[in-house]
């Protein structure tokens, strides 16, 4: 019964299961025609909640003492207009992402234009 649970989150994401954005669907949430709108109606809204939710969870992981492989440290001065379209921009150009699911797909993007300063070391003598 406990394999059947851990299992079961693998088997949804091959079905493509309601709950994962896969990488070309927040593409599309977050795309907008040549005069700005929104090419899905209310998909702005769905891509800026995704966007902010990775940011979310990178945060509380960070509070935690975790120490992510890609580090972002996104201002909470950032809009989440810009936000977006830097992820959209990033999509855009690397199609490779498509299939996967978006999450780590947001976080390189941000990474590109916030990526945490290096901690210095401190020196012992």
């Amino acid at each position: 019964m406990a394999f059947s649970f851990l299992i079961a989150p693998v088997h949804a994401a091959e079905k493509g299961a309601a709950g994962l954005f896969s990488a070309a669907y927040l593409y599309e949430l977050c795309r907008s025609d040549t005069k700005g709108k929104e090419v899905v109606k209310g998909g702005h809204t769905a891509c800026q909640a995704y966007i902010a939710g990775v940011i979310d969870y990178h945060k509380l992981m960070r509070s935690l003492g975790t120490q992510p492989l890609i580090d972002i440290c996104v201002p909470n001065t950032a809009s989440m207009k810009r936000l977006q379209n830097i992820v959209w921009v990033f999509l855009g150009r690397n199609p490779q992402h498509g299939d996967f699911v978006a999450s780590p797909a947001v976080t390189l993007a941000l990474y590109e234009y916030y990526p945490c300063p290096a901690e210095k070391k401190s020196k012992k003598r």
